[in-house]
């Protein structure tokens, strides 16, 4: 393995995203005297200005905290729930067996920015102004336009100039396209912004000002705007059809978002802690669990037998999630069951020394469970590209153009302060791809309701109210108790296979951060996407070359499908940390997609 970076350390602060420009923002937040929360604040808001192709303000956002004051992790759950109106009966009315991955249908409330301000209230010490400052400077005078961005706006420009015209007005240059680098703005957005703090600023102090910000939002002119939009608007979505949404203010205003205990799993001295169902978080640490018992450290990392190994266990991992995990305030989730120490050591007894074909959820404490296998849904004939792109709920454009497996989904930012303070966070949905932007409010609505699945009885079922299962999953690791790192990536379901790689890279071959997260990495793709079109590849596992011809020969051997992928293209991975030995704060990013960047100092 040939690391390209260093470990970055230092003793004031260290930030890590998946955007030089919000890393930069976060590093600026504790040079002026903010904790790790507020530099976080600052960045996630900067990522939804110049990553607008994989989130927005429209969306939503998982974070994990640590604070030092009070000695534990907790988590805020920035995932929106259905609309009231989001029966199975109102898509199955309109003719759908199927929630459409893009348009207004799937939309859900739009969960970020009340996470974010539950965050800043909650555990920082600045305020609204402080946190949108570099957001609205962004939005307002410009940024270079990411080439992913460029590509994204081109492919559905045919789109936003016929059907969705407000997307036309935000994203392109007159009737053209704009190219990569080039100084992208969006005034519309820059403004709502704005109108945010200004009516935070009249509130008086500083929580009166983050509750005034919410209320701008979830009972202002934000909800107002989004409620005129939906209940008038019909809008063409992926099933070829127009559609009006579900959402309306009403929904907004009954929502905030929660502060939650994560689920936790113990690995020898230390303690991952994610979030819970809603997400799938807890497959990281049903992983962990089953590996708990393999003497991984006896393993050399990126042998056939440690590639199978993590293999297996994902599979019998992510056979539970698609079974089991749903909104536990909605459905009973075993969680504690499937995370028992006698459940884990039945489900390592499953891994043999070849492949599993037909891997299958377990039975905690003697339930059963099941999930649906959708079948294809084919597009019409010589369908045009930007409907392709629409019937792919993942951000990222797909194609023959563009890498299957690239590390363009979703945003990551962590960051750890002196004090050992420490975020991270998944920002994602609300991307410019999927959904017309909102007009007057210059962004556009989430689709995470596309994960949700029109079958009664399933954990993940579509009903109103209920939180969609998320991809979303930030992760923190106390070592003995003390802060030890921070860790999240993009990539939808595969964010925690390619987080645990590097987890286990640092905990059990004492690797440095920065060459964990660059290390070849590998995923399985075995079970139904979460993102429409739900496809699966059964058996196969997708393989960085950087790995070699030989590995590859072996994983066959043992019954593994190979897909061997482009190096360097699994995985953004943003880590930060505390070094236990010389208290020094470290961060690393990892470098696929050429653009996330770590700053110490």
């Amino acid at each position: 393995m040939s690391v390209q970076r260093p470990e970055l350390t230092g003793t004031f602060g260290a930030v890590s995203a998946t955007h030089w420009l919000a890393s930069a923002a976060g590093m600026a937040a504790l040079e002026r005297g903010g904790n790790a929360v507020d530099a976080a604040v600052a960045a996630g808001f900067v990522l939804q200005v110049v990553e607008p192709h994989s989130n927005g303000l429209g969306g939503d956002v998982a974070i994990a905290v640590y604070s030092r004051a009070s000695g534990q992790v907790r988590v805020i759950c920035g995932q929106g729930p259905t609309p009231r109106a989001a029966t199975i009966g109102a898509f199955t009315g309109l003719g759908l067996d199927r929630v459409p991955a893009g348009g207004l249908l799937p939309a859900c409330v739009p969960g970020a920015f009340g996470a974010w301000m539950r965050l800043l209230a909650e555990f920082g010490t600045t305020t609204p102004a402080d946190a949108l400052a570099a957001a609205i400077g962004y939005a307002e005078h410009g940024f270079p336009l990411l080439p992913a961005t460029a590509r994204t706006i081109e492919v559905m420009a045919p789109l936003f100039r016929e059907h969705w015209t407000e997307s036309a007005r935000t994203y392109l240059t007159g009737d053209a396209t704009p190219a990569a680098g080039s100084r992208m703005r969006n005034p519309v957005l820059a403004t709502t912004y704005r109108r945010l703090v200004d009516e935070a600023r009249s509130a008086g102090g500083r929580e009166a000002q983050i509750e005034a910000a919410h209320a701008a939002f979830y009972r202002g002119f934000v909800a107002e705007g989004i409620d005129r939009f939906l209940a008038t608007a019909e809008v063409l979505d992926d099933t070829g059809q127009r559609h009006r949404g579900l959402l309306r203010g009403d929904d907004l205003a009954g929502w905030q978002a929660g502060v939650e205990e994560p689920a936790i799993a113990a690995y020898g001295e230390f303690t991952v802690h994610k979030p819970g169902p809603w997400s799938q978080g807890p497959v990281f640490l049903q992983q962990l669990a089953i590996l708990a018992g393999c003497d991984l450290a006896s393993l050399r990392p990126g042998s056939a037998e440690h590639v199978h190994l993590l293999v297996e266990a994902a599979k019998l991992a992510f056979a539970d999630r698609e079974a089991w995990y749903g909104d536990p305030e909605h459905t009973p989730v075993p969680m504690a069951a499937l995370l028992a120490e006698d459940y884990a050591a039945q489900q390592r007894a499953l891994i043999g020394a070849r492949a599993a074909t037909d891997p299958q959820p377990g039975t905690p404490e003697g339930r059963k469970s099941w999930f649906p296998w959708p079948a294809p849904t084919p597009l019409p004939p010589n369908a045009p590209d930007w409907l392709v792109q629409l019937s792919s709920g993942i951000p990222t454009v797909v194609g023959p153009g563009a890498p299957r497996t690239g590390a363009g989904n979703t945003c990551t930012v962590a960051v750890v302060d002196r004090e050992g303070n420490m975020v991270v966070a998944v920002p994602s949905g609300g991307w410019l791809k999927s959904s017309p932007v909102v007009p007057g409010l210059g962004f556009a609505l989430g689709t995470r309701a596309q994960t949700m699945w029109l079958t009664e009885g399933h954990p993940n079922s579509l009903a109103p109210g209920r939180r969609p299962r998320t991809t979303l999953s930030p992760g923190i690791v106390l070592r003995d108790g003390e802060p030890f790192l921070a860790l999240g990536t993009p990539g939808g379901d595969q964010q925690d296979q390619w987080t645990l790689q590097t987890f286990l890279a640092v905990a059990e071959h004492g690797r440095d951060l920065q060459a964990s997260t660059e290390q070849p990495m590998f995923h399985i793709d075995h079970f139904p996407q979460s993102f429409a079109p739900r496809t699966s590849r059964p058996g196969v596992v997708a393989v960085e070359s950087s790995f070699g011809p030989e590995l590859m020969a072996e994983l066959r051997e043992r019954g593994h499908e190979v897909d061997a992928v482009p190096a360097h293209t699994l995985g953004k991975v943003c880590a930060v940390g505390v070094d236990p030995e010389r208290g020094f704060v470290r961060a690393a990013a990892g470098p696929r997609g050429r653009q996330a960047y770590a700053v110490c100092r």
